[in-house]
C-alpha cells in the first residue's frame, strides 16, 4: 500500500509540474544553497582562467529565492569598454543593457557583466569562451539558475562575443541578442548547433559594416533551418527600423533580424523617440523562452 501511495504521489506530482511548465526546468546545483555571491553588484567576483585572474559583476534580485531557478543573462561590453560601465549604465550603455526594468515575470533574471581582456573579446585560443564557461560553473554552483535559460547580449565586440558563445556553446546557450557585431573578431568555434538568434544592425554602420551582421544572421538562419529570405532594410535618413521574423525555423530556434537607420550605436533610436528600441526588442525575444 505504501509503494502504491508513493506511486500515486509521483504521478500526481508529475501531472502538476507538467501543467505548471516546471517539467522543462533544469535547476543548477546551487539551488537550495545558502548563497555566497548575492550582494553588492558593484563588487567584482574573481575567477582564474588559464592562469589569468578574470573578473565579473553579478546582479541578483533583492528578494533572491535560493529555491527558485532564474534566467542567467550575460551582458558583454564593447571594445574599449568595461563591465563596470555596463553595471553603472555609463559610456553609452543602459545599465545591464536596459533589461532589468523590463523583466517583471515570475521567472526573473540574474545578470552577469564580465570584463574582457584588454577591454575586448579577442578570444584567442578560445580563452574567453573558457572564461564564460567557468563563470557559468561558478555561478550555478552557488546560485539557483535554470540551466535551460542562459542568454547573452552585447554591443559591437560584445555582440561578436555573444555570437561566438552561440557558436561554441550551442547546446548550453538558449538565445543571444547580437547588437552590431562582426563574425571574425571573436571567432566562431563549431557554429553548427541551432541557437535562438536575434540580430540588430545599422544600415550606415561605419565601424562594423552591416555585411558582417548579415553574415552572422545567415549562419543561424542556416543552423536553425529557417527559410531563406531577403529582409527589408530602411533607407538612410528614414529614422525607421524594420523587424523581420524568419519563417520555417526549427522548434524553439527562431531568428529575428532588426535593421535600423543609423550608425554604430548600442542605443539606436526610431524617428523622434528618446528611448532606444534595443532593450525592448531584446527582452521581447528572450522572454518567449520559459
Amino acid at each position: 500500500m505504501l509503494a502504491y501511495a508513493m506511486l500515486l504521489t509521483s504521478i500526481e506530482l508529475l501531472i502538476i509540474t507538467t501543467l505548471n511548465g516546471v517539467i522543462a526546468t533544469k535547476p543548477s546545483s546551487g539551488c537550495g544553497n545558502v548563497p555566497k555571491l548575492v550582494g553588492d553588484p558593484t563588487i567584482a567576483q574573481l575567477v582564474t582562467v588559464n592562469g589569468k585572474s578574470r573578473q565579473y559583476y553579478l546582479k541578483t534580485p533583492e528578494n533572491y529565492d535560493n529555491n527558485h531557478p532564474y534566467r542567467l543573462i550575460f551582458t558583454l561590453h564593447a571594445l574599449g569598454g568595461t563591465a563596470s560601465q555596463v553595471v553603472a549604465g555609463e559610456g553609452g550603455y543602459y545599465a545591464w543593457y536596459g533589461l532589468p526594468p523590463l523583466v517583471n515575470d515570475t521567472i526573473g533574471a540574474i545578470y552577469v557583466a564580465p570584463d574582457g581582456l584588454n577591454n575586448g573579446w579577442a578570444n584567442q585560443g578560445g580563452e574567453d569562451v573558457t572564461f564564460i564557461s567557468q563563470v557559468i560553473e561558478q555561478i550555478e554552483a552557488d546560485l539557483c539558475i535554470d540551466q535551460n535559460l542562459r542568454f547573452s547580449t552585447g554591443f559591437s565586440y560584445g555582440a561578436a562575443m555573444s555570437y561566438s558563445l552561440a557558436c561554441s556553446l550551442g547546446e548550453e546557450i538558449r538565445a543571444v541578442a547580437v547588437l552590431s557585431g562582426n563574425p571574425q573578431i571573436s571567432g566562431c568555434g563549431g557554429g553548427t548547433k541551432p541557437v535562438a538568434y536575434y540580430g540588430q544592425h545599422g544600415v550606415s554602420d561605419q565601424v562594423l559594416p552591416m555585411t558582417g551582421g548579415r553574415e552572422m544572421r545567415d549562419q543561424f538562419v542556416k543552423n536553425n533551418g529557417c527559410a531563406s529570405q531577403t529582409p527589408q532594410e530602411p533607407a538612410s535618413g528614414s529614422g525607421e527600423y524594420i523587424k523581420t521574423t524568419y519563417s520555417g525555423c526549427s522548434a524553439d530556434h527562431p531568428v529575428v533580424w532588426v535593421a535600423f537607420d543609423g550608425d554604430h550605436t548600442p542605443r539606436p533610436l526610431e524617428s523622434e523617440s528618446t528611448q532606444s528600441f534595443s532593450p525592448i526588442e531584446t527582452w521581447e525575444f528572450f522572454s518567449q523562452f520559459k
